[in-house]
């Protein structure tokens, strides 16, 4: 058993590299409409047969893909998920390029692997930037349901701090309607303004660092895990700064000694940012710094209030 721990553990690069490969090329796309022998596959996607043929049976050794005779692969439930425009084909690539690569110059500083701005990476590389856009897509409905059965009030403004194409306020809004919306985030996320209109959500393109809009309630959606204390100690005091008295501040976010396997993600974090996972006590001690009450924790969702 122990052994067994270390193996799925060690084989863990190959695995992710390869899933991403598949995602990649499109692969559970091509067996949409059933199973194919792999020579037919590899055209399909410009890959080398024995070569694809080999990375299809090792995922297929876990369940993604199916291989039904020698030779000829099939979709399975998970390899579906592979689909291109669902978020975990977005994953899929992330976790087997740029993210893995990250994670390899991990060591024992502390400091992040990732060279440059992550961010800033993203600016320049806009097939990673729409990647990472359409991977915050998963787990919107779970996070809308943290925040759907809270009190709102009819015209209320909702600003959602760092809020990529608006999938999330989108989702609140068919919810509860009534509501007014407002996006912030930098230019280059990509998004559907046309959606964003009819459900009466402007983008508002900038910096959380200098500025939010004016609104009632703050959505910080899976954002402040992505920075050091420092920074976001910072966006929340430029929430509080903007927000006026009295103004709601719902963090999506894990709290890391609540969350099973969230330990995993916060290396992801510390590779690219230098950032981390918080616990309870380190989400309090934040907040306190930056002026905000703490009203009430949850396992993924945060209530806070600007004095």
């Amino acid at each position: 058993m122990s052994e067994t721990v270390l193996w799925e553990l060690g084989r863990g690069a190959a695995a992710t590299r390869v899933l991403g490969i598949a995602a990649e090329l499109g692969v559970a796309d091509v067996l949409a409409a059933g199973p194919r022998p792999v020579a037919e596959i590899a055209a399909a996607v410009g890959a080398d047969a024995r070569t694809l043929e080999r990375y299809l049976r090792a995922l297929a050794s876990d369940g993604v893909f199916a291989e039904k005779e020698p030779g000829v692969f099939g979709n399975t439930e998970a390899s579906v998920l592979l689909r291109r425009g669902a978020p975990w084909n977005a994953f899929a690539q992330l976790y087997g390029g740029v993210w893995q690569r990250a994670v390899s110059g991990l060591d024992t500083t502390g400091t992040k692997a990732f060279e440059g701005e992550f961010w800033d990476w993203l600016a320049d590389h806009p097939r990673e930037r729409a990647l990472f856009d359409l991977a915050m897509k998963d787990g919107t409905e779970q996070r809308v349901d943290r925040i759907a059965g809270l009190d709102w009030h009819e015209s209320e403004t909702v600003v959602e701090v760092g809020g990529g194409n608006g999938s999330l306020l989108l989702a609140l809004f068919a919810r509860r309607p009534g509501l007014r919306g407002v996006v912030l985030d930098l230019p280059e996320a990509v998004r559907d303004e046309a959606a964003l209109a009819a459900a009466g959500i402007e983008f508002v393109p900038g910096s959380f660092f200098e500025r939010v809009p004016d609104g009632d309630t703050y959505i910080l959606g899976t954002v402040l895990h992505n920075w050091r204390d420092e920074e976001a100690a910072a966006i929340l005091e430029t929430i509080c700064r903007d927000a006026p008295a009295g103004a709601r501040v719902l963090i999506l976010d894990w709290v890391l000694d609540r969350v099973e396997g969230s330990a995993w993600f916060d290396l992801l974090g510390l590779a690219l940012f230098g950032a981390h996972e918080r616990t309870e006590a380190q989400w309090r001690a934040l907040l306190a710094a930056a002026g905000l009450e703490l009203d009430e924790v949850g396992e993924r969702l945060l209530q806070a209030s600007c004095p």
